[in-house]
């Protein structure tokens, strides 16, 4: 019997950059059989992109991050070569209707700060060395309005934070801020503009990486090295359950092609939403954690993309808006994140609107979401001044993981359970209910494949990776 036969077969069930990367961690490997379910065309997720006129354009902005741990990278380096691109960041932020440069920079905070928020921060500052009675109970607000003072909270991350999640601050978990908020203190806010100065740089401040075909270029070069590594890959597989015998998940089912198949006998891997997968068990869990599921939630978000006839808009990559006036909250522009120069008489914006599915933002249609955006940016001092050749949609239904006070509780009843399965592994950013950055959701997958071994999964090892796990802190 060859040494083939004894491979274990993983059924990986998405094509995110979670999904993708362990695929082609698995058969670079050679550790395992890999069939990989995804229920769209592409790979990708929401970290995919797509053709429009002529232009590839993302689902939102991304960047890939300096923070990406260096093998990783490496191994992206290799698969793009020269497609993966060194850039600098070049964003900017609305901030009581003056523009401030994003990252951060002193002399723009010196020259542009409004005054009375300048004032307003400096009297925060001051006031630190006053004692502060302790908050009764720890919330996204009280961390933050601790750590930052009361101007920069009201001003910026609290309008931003509503807009974001549609909830107070003061509903949002403390999880919140420590994994969401990289800059939580005026300390480590001082030290990110401090960054900025010529001396006292670390390496790859103010700067990403993006490939010059669009973002979703990362996964597709990671599925084609899979790919071409004997990963098989089933598009349009929606997965519609998981067989349980005791406590062992023997089955993946899924529809494709109008019929209901079924791949049984495999370790199944879920990037997938790690609530739906817990209502998708058959036999399902016990009532209380099918509760904890339901009490899951996501941000869902429309993108609003404007197809305009000119080279460009704005010099800028991308337009930050915490105003609870200004409905959306960040404008990116695809052709500036690459510098693309094709084609040469368009370019495209695109216009990230947090809203829940069944609002009226998402019921709207393309012509009454393009004119919002366009009276949108108009009160933002951005008037589209040129034809709009057409205004196109992508809706998210979770585009961010909700932390509610108290949704630890019910993640971790799922999380318990789910984890007591054999034959079944969640992660990624949908997996883990993780509102983290596409490095680090490569690095879950690459974890992931570091703790099977000829011994089967590593569990310990895997509980290891899952504390480092919650230390990632989204890169802004």
């Amino acid at each position: 019997m060859s040494a083939t036969t004894h491979k274990p077969h993983v059924v990986i069930l998405g094509a995110g950059p979670a999904g993708v990367g362990a695929a082609f961690q698995l058969t670079r490997r050679g550790a395992a059989r890999v069939t990989v379910l995804e229920q769209n065309k592409s790979v990708g997720g929401n970290a995919g992109s797509f053709e429009l006129d002529g232009l590839r354009v993302d689902f939102g902005s991304h960047r890939l991050h300096p923070a990406c741990e260096t093998g990783i990278l490496r191994d992206l380096k290799d698969l793009l070569g020269d497609d993966l691109l060194d850039r600098p960041r070049h964003g900017r932020i609305r901030l009581q209707g003056r523009w401030i440069h994003f990252p951060l920079k002193p002399v723009d905070l010196l020259l542009r700060l409004p005054p009375p928020f300048a004032l307003g921060v400096a009297g925060d500052l001051a006031a630190k060395v006053l004692p502060r009675r302790p908050a009764t109970e720890e919330t996204f607000a009280t961390i933050l309005e601790r750590g930052l003072g009361s101007t920069i909270c009201q001003e910026f991350y609290f309008p931003y934070a509503r807009k974001l999640w549609g909830l107070a601050p003061e509903e949002l978990s403390v999880t919140q801020a420590r994994r969401r908020v990289s800059g939580s203190s005026l300390g480590k806010m001082i030290r990110k503009v401090l960054s900025a100065v010529p001396g006292l740089k670390p390496p790859g401040a103010g700067r990403f990486f993006y490939p010059r075909h669009g973002y979703g270029q990362i996964s597709e070069r990671l599925a084609e090295a899979a790919q071409r590594a004997g990963a098989e890959f089933l598009f349009g597989a929606r997965v519609t359950a998981l067989e349980r015998e005791g406590n062992r998940i023997s089955a993946v089912r899924y529809e494709r092609e109008g019929r209901e198949d079924r791949i049984a006998g495999a370790e199944v891997w879920s990037t997938l939403p790690v609530s739906l997968m817990a209502r998708g068990v058959r036999p399902g869990p016990p009532p209380e954690v099918l509760d904890a599921a339901a009490k899951m939630d996501y941000r869902g978000m429309v993108l609003i993309y404007l197809v305009l006839e000119t080279p460009q808009f704005t010099e800028y990559d991308a337009h930050y808006f915490p105003e609870e006036s200004i409905a959306i909250s960040r404008l990116s522009e695809p052709k500036n994140y690459c510098a693309a120069t094709e084609p040469r008489d368009l370019t495209v914006l695109c216009a990230e609107l947090p809203c829940d599915p069944g609002s009226k933002e998402w019921e709207a249609s393309e012509a009454a979401l393009g004119q919002l955006l366009l009276h949108t940016l108009e009160r933002a001092g951005l008037p589209v001044r040129v034809p709009v050749r057409r205004v196109v949609t992508r809706k998210l239904r979770q585009a961010y993981p909700m932390y509610r006070r108290g949704y630890d509780e019910h993640f971790a009843k799922i999380d318990d359970w789910l984890a007591a399965l054999e034959s079944f592994l969640t992660f990624g950013r949908q997996g883990l209910f993780a509102h983290d950055n596409t490095h680090h959701a490569l690095y879950m997958a690459y974890s992931a494949v570091d703790c099977l071994g000829p011994g089967g999964f590593d569990r310990p090892r895997w509980a290891h990776y899952r504390k480092e796990f919650e230390s990632h802190v989204v890169e802004d």
